[in-house]
């Protein structure tokens, strides 16, 4: 017997590996396009840390117009759960990073270089393996648990490294008719890469964020093909990313040790290596040590957060952007109006070490990207949340007309408002504009500097009485504000008052905080001038009436 009918015995099934080398044909893209995936275990819930591999790979494609495609790693299957794949679909879905090619549903993908599930791949797997026995590359394992316990405790007690490697490698210098007569009696067994790497050398490798690397070459004889005929992740990764063709491994810089083992695998299978870009994960200030987002201790970590708390997609992917290339900020500045697809991101600019996940940061530009919808948007994107998170929000919502009075508010301008970050807060933003939210509660009044029961009165009663119009455009509403400042004896420019303080009680900034606090019960709102027009004289002089009512 020789390799070639060992690997017969063992995969008699197997095609040779010119077929999938014809079915799966060179991709014909341009010179430096980026053909790169998403590969993720169905095996947790979408984490944040997935989705910024995702974002990346997916706008390094678009950049180079490449391919990004969604391949799911489920040969592990015993953790697979369920709605897995779903959860991972919809995510990216939901975030805007749909994929050219791969899954689509837990059971549809689009593209001609699938299956884009590893498990439904097996057949090509035993092919390259089988492929790899016949050159003496790989070679069938008998070894027990137990025995395979045996030869690490062993080791721990000579204080050597664990493994499967040279000496401790029992089944790697078996004839090939030994290994055919346990294989014709029955025995289980696996089948391990016999790596051709010794431990006392080096690999150099250049990682496109990392840079230089320098691991020991692997000696291990890793498993290639499981007992229940499925390959290993490692095996698995190195045959799909040659057959559709990446050019690129954007990947968590937990894989960097396994670059060694990764390279030995194209290089035994005849394969051209991909680059490899090794992220750093995304990390959290706790109590002044730095750890990875965990999915067990923050809520963020989960994709399903942003959602439940309504922060826009874009501001989650433009905050992702900005941790990925901290120039993307300063860009953001100077193109305000610019869709983030033109910035150009550079995996070579990307931080070696982990970047800290601000939450603060990341309201503050869901402010910023909100501030720039119309009102209409805000107002679809608001209640298609509410219907899902908050019923008494929908209710408020339901009149769409008055609705998209309150969001217009300050919207469209020069500086338009930034007052919501997230869906979940628009109904505390906004419930003040509702009078039977308004009416319900009992109201503080935080009228700030001028608390004189008699002057908030008088200021109250001067304004509906002889200064309001509501068909006044906004110069002349704030013109007569002053003027009803200055019947009242305060100063009508803050300036005249910081000139001279001892002349005034106040000045005209604070009439409007107290006209503001009487109508909304807030010191800090938008443009009160707005806000009149959307509620009306009616309701404005019912307003002052209860602020009266509770001094």
């Amino acid at each position: 017997m020789d390799y070639k009918d060992l690997a017969n015995l063992i995969f008699p099934e197997a095609k040779e590996i010119t077929y999938y080398e014809e079915k799966y044909p060179r991709r014909n893209l341009k010179e430096g396009a980026i053909v790169t995936r998403y590969a993720p275990s169905p095996t947790g819930v979408m984490h944040i840390g997935g989705l910024y591999q995702a974002l990346i790979a997916k706008k390094m494609t678009e950049q180079t117009e490449g391919v990004f495609f969604l391949r799911i790693e489920d040969t592990d299957q015993k953790r697979e759960i369920e709605n897995g794949v779903e959860g991972i679909v919809s995510s990216l879905v939901e975030f805007e990073i749909e994929p050219d090619e791969g899954m689509t549903s837990t059971t549809e993908s689009k593209g001609n270089y699938g299956p884009y599930k590893q498990s439904e791949r097996k057949d090509i797997y035993q092919a390259y393996a089988k492929y790899l026995i016949e050159q003496g590359k790989a070679y069938p394992c008998f070894c027990t648990p137990e025995q395979l316990d045996e030869i690490r405790s062993k080791q721990e007690a000579a204080k050597i490294r664990p493994g499967y490697y040279g000496v401790w490698a029992k089944c790697r210098n078996h004839t090939v008719e030994e290994a055919a007569e346990k294989i014709k009696n029955g025995e289980n067994y696996i089948i391990r890469l016999k790596s051709p790497g010794r431990e006392d050398k080096k690999i150099r490798h250049k990682d496109v964020i990392k840079g230089n690397v320098e691991f020991p070459e692997n000696d291990q004889d890793v498993v290639i093909i499981k007992a229940d005929g499925l390959p290993t992740y490692h095996f698995a990764h190195a045959v799909d990313d040659h057959l559709m063709g990446t050019t690129h491994v954007i990947r968590g810089d937990e894989w960097l040790s396994s670059i060694p083992l990764h390279l030995q695998l194209f290089q035994e299978l005849g394969f051209k290596a991909p680059k490899y870009a090794h992220i750093a994960p995304i990390m959290k200030n706790d109590n002044g040590n730095k750890r990875k987002l965990s999915k067990r201790k923050d809520p963020e970590a989960a994709t399903s957060y942003y959602e439940e708390e309504g922060i826009p997609a874009q501001a989650v992917k433009e905050y992702l952007l900005n941790i990925a290339n901290s120039t993307f900020e300063n860009w953001r500045r100077a193109n305000q109006d610019k869709d983030m697809s033109e910035f150009e991101l550079q995996l070579n600019k990307m931080s070696v070490s982990g970047a800290l996940f601000d939450m603060v940061k990341l309201l503050d530009v869901g402010k910023t990207v909100i501030s720039k919808y119309t009102a209409e948007r805000v107002y679809e994107e608001a209640y298609n949340w509410a219907k899902k998170h908050n019923e008494e929000l929908v209710k408020m919502l339901e009149d769409k007309e008055y609705a998209l009075k309150v969001f217009g508010i300050e919207r469209g301008n020069k500086k338009p408002r930034k007052d919501i970050s997230k869906w979940a807060e628009v109904k505390e933003n906004i419930e003040y504009m509702y009078d039977e939210n308004f009416y319900a509660k009992t109201q503080e009044y935080p009228y700030q500097v001028i608390n004189e029961k008699a002057d908030i009165e008088k200021i109250l009663d001067l304004y509906i009485e002889k200064y309001y119009d509501e068909n006044d455009d906004k110069q002349t509403w704030f013109d007569k504000i002053k003027e009803l400042a200055g019947e009242m004896g305060y100063a009508k420019e803050v300036k005249e008052f910081k000139a001279n303080p001892d002349a005034y009680k106040a000045h005209v900034g604070d009439v409007s905080t107290c006209l503001r606090v009487a109508l909304t019960a807030r010191t800090n709102t938008p443009d009160m001038y707005e806000i009149m027009k959307v509620l009306g004289k009616e309701r404005i002089a019912k307003r002052f009436e209860k602020a009266k009512e509770q001094l």
